[in-house]
């Protein structure tokens, strides 16, 4: 049990994640968007967090009656998909019947996606847009663009899942990822200030920075090296 003991309490700290991940979706249910991202900020780190920690720790090997890519699925899928879909329905940024629709229809596809076994390359690089809607629901609240261009990118994004385009893992990609985990520490500096400013009155430069690198995400792939 003493070994075993630091390798459950990574699979905890993953856990934690599912409660962290109710709590942003009573906010957004609620409307206050602003909170609901910040618990996602929270998730988010979890998440980042975890992962290694597992590696390291072997815990797959020390602790094998739990299975953390399960774990890691479903707490993913709650935080990723469930939260920032409940968001973009109560958000008004969907004109009805879109409201309902497009989460409904998106909440579908992307658990599909999850249960994708080619959901990663050989090199770590999500296969298709990877699902993690708490990202494009972030930018629509922040941008605020027209209710058909907001359905749109959800049916653009929900599209992409499912076609042989790359995107990045920013921490486990090794191509240009000095550059890239700089450059998530000045998004994740913005989208900071963006919950800050409670989403729906951010300032020029913080939306300028973070569609400056939301733009470097999307042309990173363009550089990629075939494994």
């Amino acid at each position: 049990m003493p070994a075993r003991f630091p390798g459950f309490l990574v699979h905890c700290l993953t856990a934690s994640g599912a409660g962290v991940g109710i709590a942003a979706l009573l906010a957004a249910a609620d409307g206050r968007f602003a909170e609901a991202f910040a618990w996602l900020g929270v998730a988010l780190v979890i998440d980042a967090v975890d992962g290694p920690l597992a590696r390291r720790l072997e815990i797959a090997r020390t602790v094998p009656h739990i299975d953390g890519v399960a774990l890691d699925l479903v707490v993913d899928f709650l935080t990723y998909v469930v939260v920032p879909l409940v968001a973009l329905w109560r958000s008004g940024l969907l004109l009805p019947p879109f409201s309902v629709f497009l989460p409904c229809l998106v909440g579908a596809a992307s658990a599909l996606y999850f249960a994708d076994r080619r959901m990663k390359t050989a090199d770590y690089w999500f296969r298709g847009f990877p699902a993690v809607w708490n990202v494009p629901v972030f930018y629509l609240l922040v941008l605020r663009p027209d209710p058909l261009v907001c359905a749109l990118v959800v049916i653009l994004a929900t599209c992409l899942m499912f076609t042989p385009l790359v995107f990045v893992h920013p921490l486990r990609v090794q191509r240009l990822r000095p550059v890239t985990l700089a450059a998530t520490a000045v998004w994740s500096a913005a989208a900071i200030a963006a919950v800050y400013q409670g989403l729906s009155q951010v300032d020029v430069m913080t939306k300028g920075v973070l569609v400056a690198i939301g733009g470097y995400f999307l042309l990173l792939p363009l550089f990629r090296r075939s494994p």
